[in-house]
């Protein structure tokens, strides 16, 4: 193709960033790909620039330097976060949801593609910035949720296995106790999945007592690992919370089998001024 017109020119670098979260892409690469001058290319990013920060979508952060360029940090402002945290309590308070001894039925959000990206993107700019080296998250159900956050942070994704397999090579594993039932339990993960010392992000799709999530903890600090922080998806009370601290979106207060109701609330993502809970000042 012969030099570009602008207009092809920020539509295709928009769609590259878009499809790269989180890669640095020097100048040098678009100004060879569209044939144009880097202050031309520094002007079309500006464009886009803007055009993010004013939808919320996310920002451009440039790195200077010889081995710097630009990279797409996606975001979800806070308007469009409450709205889709508000269609998912919407979604919850159903009470064809309700299964036989109290459960809750939620195979099919967690096979809604398009909710999964928005709650992707919700996590993905609640731990921006923290460096994230993996994902975490347990078998089975929670492992679309890990990759949609993945999928935004670009970050690879491990999975603690209650069942060791032989495919899995070498595995570390610890003892877990289910806060709800008290019942032992068995966590493993490979030990070639996990770098030591390596920073991860522990993503979960339901929390009761906070079991399963210390499981996690507890076999993270096998590997020296540093976790940068806890999100899931819906929480419900506990007597006992054995974690302190986490990100949830949603909160079932209640389940009325008797009267087929279902409570929900949302979760404690906002402080009561209305910030991200986890944004730093």
């Amino acid at each position: 193709m012969d030099k570009w017109k602008r207009s092809a020119r920020l539509v295709d670098m928009t769609r590259q960033l878009l499809a790269q979260p989180y890669r640095l892409i020097p100048l040098t690469t678009f100004a060879e790909r569209y044939k144009s001058a880097k202050s031309s290319i520094s002007e079309d990013l500006a464009i886009i620039h803007e055009v993010f920060s004013n939808e919320g979508s996310g920002e451009l952060e440039t790195v200077a330097g010889a081995a710097g360029g630009v990279r797409y940090i996606p975001r979800m402002n806070q308007e469009r976060a409450r709205e889709v945290l508000r269609a998912l309590t919407e979604q919850l308070a159903n009470p064809d949801r309700i299964l036989p001894g109290g459960f809750l039925y939620l195979s099919d959000l967690l096979g809604d593609t398009v909710l999964l990206s928005d709650i992707g993107r919700i996590f993905a700019t609640v731990f921006a910035g923290e460096q994230i080296d993996a994902i975490m998250t347990v078998e089975t159900k929670g492992i679309p949720l890990a990759h949609a956050v993945a999928s935004y942070l670009r970050a690879p994704v491990v999975i603690a296995r209650y069942d060791y397999r032989v495919t899995e090579g070498s595995v570390v594993t610890v003892n877990t106790v289910s806060g709800s039932s008290r019942r032992m339990r068995q966590l493993s993960l490979s030990k070639r999945s996990l770098a030591e010392g390596s920073r991860v992000l522990i993503i979960d799709d339901f929390m009761k007592a906070g079991g399963t999530v210390q499981g996690m903890i507890d076999l993270l600090n096998e590997f020296q690992a540093e976790v940068v922080g806890v999100g899931v998806m819906v929480e419900s009370p506990a007597e006992e919370k054995l974690v302190d601290s986490y990100v949830s979106l949603a909160t079932i207060t209640q389940v009325d089998i008797k009267q087929r109701k279902i409570q929900v609330e949302l979760g404690n993502l906002f402080t009561q001024k209305g910030e991200w809970k986890h944004e730093k000042s």
